[in-house]
């Protein structure tokens, strides 16, 4: 009853004022809160909402599949802890759908799938627990104008996928984990301060920017970094011909192999990729960062090509926050 009297109040203020008020809604587990799921609080939110939402969640750990819809706009997910609230779940490519009876793919064995623009989440977990049988995505985003501030992504194989060509994406603060290439998709992606770790040793990147697109993965001031006994591991490798990844002042550990680079030998579909993929770095450093050995295919960026990296640049016109 509390829940409908103050949903009913919101929907009547927007009605007659013409926009929705900022809206703070609590999610918490302990039925103190607003809703006791996410999903929930995410659906009570106006469509096309022209004012942001907040949806507070409390510590916990939320067994859902979340998917914030093309219909939501302006909403920003705020966990209690990034460490301590925890959204998780555990398809993977190949499971059979429980409702539908089919199979999934790796598009859709996501645990958060985000379609709607200017979305923001920060301080919380993110989690595919599936590691065994291929790709298992914990966030996937499509919607333009995303924000991750302070997350956790967990996964292994495909944990994060930055989808769709007209998508720009911005992490900032987070760390990522994963197998093999387990940040991967077409969006322009910008990634700052962030903390990078491979679980085994593989690839990291798998972009596949399109021939248009001027930026792919762009890594600022991020530290890549690897489990006990990982220390094969490539930047990178397309998945598609027009691959863009840049590395910026990243540090990088001793699991990075000397050749930096992988072709992608083999692909049947996209042969000779190395011909047309772009991958750069600029003053990367640590026991990895020997750029001597580097594939003859990469780049090593001088000084004056930073300028073409700002922020403004990478994501035409639009500064984050």
């Amino acid at each position: 009853m509390k829940n409908k009297i103050i949903f009913t109040f919101l929907f009547l203020f927007s009605v007659v004022f013409g926009k929705d008020p900022y809206l703070t809604i609590t999610v918490s587990q302990d039925g103190k809160g607003d809703f006791t799921t996410i999903q929930e609080a995410i659906n009570s939110t106006r469509d096309l909402g022209p004012a942001e939402a907040l949806i507070f969640i409390k510590n916990g750990t939320y067994h859902e599949k979340i998917v914030i819809p093309s219909n939501k706009h302006q909403l920003t997910l705020k966990g209690e802890s990034s460490e301590n609230t925890i959204i998780t779940n555990d398809d993977f490519s190949g499971k059979i759908d429980e409702v539908t009876h089919q199979k999934m793919t790796t598009f859709t064995s996501y645990t958060v799938l985000v379609t709607g623009e200017k979305i923001k989440i920060e301080n919380l977990s993110i989690q595919n627990t599936h590691c065994t049988k291929g790709q298992a995505v914990a966030l996937h985003v499509e919607g333009d104008y995303f924000i991750g501030k302070n997350l956790r992504l967990l996964g292994c194989q495909d944990t994060l996928y930055t989808a769709t060509n007209n998508s720009r994406q911005y992490y900032e603060n987070c760390y990522i984990e994963g197998t093999t290439d387990f940040i991967f998709g077409q969006a322009t992606a910008v990634f700052k301060n962030c903390t990078i770790k491979s679980l085994a040793n593989s690839f990291i990147t798998a972009a596949a920017t399109d021939k248009d697109n001027s930026y792919g993965y762009i890594f600022f001031d991020c530290s890549l970094i690897a489990k006990e006994g990982v220390n094969k591991v490539y930047l990178g490798r397309p998945w598609r011909p027009y691959a863009k990844t840049v590395f910026i002042n990243t540090e990088m550990g001793k699991h990075i192999l000397p050749q930096g680079w992988n072709e992608w030998a083999g692909d049947k579909m996209f042969p000779d990729k190395e011909k047309t993929a772009y991958y750069a770095e600029y003053e990367s450093k640590g026991s990895g960062a020997n750029s001597s050995d580097r594939v003859k295919w990469s780049h090593q960026l001088k000084k004056k090509e930073l300028n073409k990296y700002t922020i403004e640049k990478i994501f035409r016109g639009w500064i984050p926050e």
